[in-house]
């Protein structure tokens, strides 16, 4: 080896700190958040945990090669901290502590991830390879579902595939569920309409991507997407308005929006059995109310610590049986985040999970209102489609519903984060 050359150690850290394996490492983390159900099915749970487990190490590795890039106050929001050192702790009272630590490791694993990407890409390159991993996906999903439903007219069970596109749907495509799939319409959507506005990707690239979206979301037939995809648009129309009011009258208006949802959130609770009825959601809505009502009589028993984070409800394990036993149906979540929050982890995770689901939320809504940039509004439609999703799923309390989460509130975290205000601060200790 000459002296101009370098060492393998030279080499492999100038590769690590490169744009292109940071990219390369962004993309692969979210396809496989994004293809945990068939991975899983195609590898096992064996498998899927060493891809996870591998990421992790390189991520863990990134960091260490690129660690004069960062601080570890802007590593990642201190609510998210709390969250997180709390369900750790109900590890301590749990029937099962490892189950509890799976859970807990599950959680940790998207978090870390997230962290990751979050610290070495942007959000306009997160939103590209978000749209890469979503064009890829949702295109397999539409050929397998026109495969099994029209081409050999056959389910396809281990994808848990119904084939049933030839009369309309529901499709489940590679998510194994069609709630699950609308959910991933819904943020392909918004992630396709922000790269199509920022001008990321070709026209032709973009339109077919939308309508790609519209079309599987259509096949879902879920009532549930509907009222996704409704909200998702008013959201965005909301934040339009605020994003053209001029910067006096801004605050005034996001008040008022404010107080009007406020006041149709409770109008749509009141009425909420015949806006049920409307959407043609009444036997889901039926099935999901009981189960909370169980979760609700067995979360009293430990009302502020709740049973101990296991994520996933394992098999056997109280109290998840009783409840099982007393639906007459194996679930596997509350199908609610928020019911799995209370009854795992009790009162204190409901408030620390409000707390840092809130303060993202806040301020990505308050960076998009204040930006012009398009880009800026993704952040913002995420977090709402992920919470809006968690009142029927527990989607958001792990994967790639946690992955985006914690992504869009380190981004905006970063942006707008009281800790930076006061490092900067004259005079502080902090900005000497």
């Amino acid at each position: 080896m000459t002296a101009a050359e370098p060492s393998p150690r030279r080499r492999i850290l100038t590769l690590l700190r490169s744009s292109a394996f940071a990219s390369a490492f962004a993309t692969a983390a979210i396809g496989a958040l994004f293809s945990t159900h068939l991975l899983r099915q195609l590898m096992g749970d064996a498998g899927y945990g060493a891809i996870i487990v591998g990421l992790c190490v390189i991520g863990l590795t990134l960091l260490v090669a690129r660690r004069r890039e960062w601080r570890v106050i802007e590593l990642m929001p201190t609510t998210l901290v709390l969250l997180l050192a709390w369900l750790l702790v109900t590890t301590v009272w749990s029937v099962s502590v490892s189950a509890s630590l799976t859970g807990w490791l599950q959680l940790a694993a998207p978090t870390l991830l997230a962290v990751v990407v979050a610290q070495f890409r942007d959000t306009l390159q997160t939103v590209r390879a978000t749209g890469d991993v979503l064009r890829f996906l949702l295109s397999g999903s539409l050929a397998i579902e026109i495969f099994s439903g029209i081409l050999i007219d056959l389910p396809i069970p281990f994808l848990g595939i119904g084939g049933h596109i030839a009369e309309g749907g529901p499709i489940q495509g590679l998510f194994g569920s069609r709630t699950l799939l609308g959910l991933v319409t819904i943020i392909a959507l918004i992630t396709f309409l922000v790269e199509w506005r920022t001008r990321s990707v070709p026209v032709g690239v973009s339109v077919y991507s939308v309508l790609l979206g519209l079309t599987l979301a259509l096949l879902t037939a879920s009532p549930l997407v509907l009222g996704m995809g409704f909200i998702a648009g008013l959201a965005t129309a909301i934040l339009a308005l605020v994003r053209h009011t001029p910067a006096r009258h801004r605050t005034t208006l996001q008040w008022t929006i404010a107080g009007i949802l406020t006041v149709s959130a409770a109008l749509v609770y009141v009425f909420r059995r015949p806006f049920v009825y409307w959407l043609n959601a009444e036997p889901d809505f039926l099935s999901r109310t009981q189960l909370w009502n169980e979760i609700i009589d067995m979360a009293a028993f430990r009302p502020v610590q709740g049973w101990g984070w296991v994520g996933t409800w394992p098999d056997r394990e109280v109290p998840y049986s009783f409840i099982q036993y007393a639906v007459g149906y194996e679930y596997t979540s509350a199908l609610n985040a928020w019911m799995d929050m209370l009854l795992q982890a009790g009162a204190v995770g409901v408030a620390l999970f409000a707390g840092f689901a809130g303060l993202a939320l806040a301020r990505a809504w308050l960076t998009a209102s204040e930006r012009r940039s398009t880009v800026y509004t993704w952040p913002t439609l995420i977090i709402v489609t992920l919470l809006v999703d968690s009142a029927v799923t527990s989607s958001l309390l792990g994967g790639f519903g946690w992955f985006l989460l914690v992504f869009c509130a380190t981004r905006s975290s970063v942006t707008r984060s009281w800790r930076t205000a006061f490092e900067e601060r004259p005079g502080s200790a902090l900005a000497s």
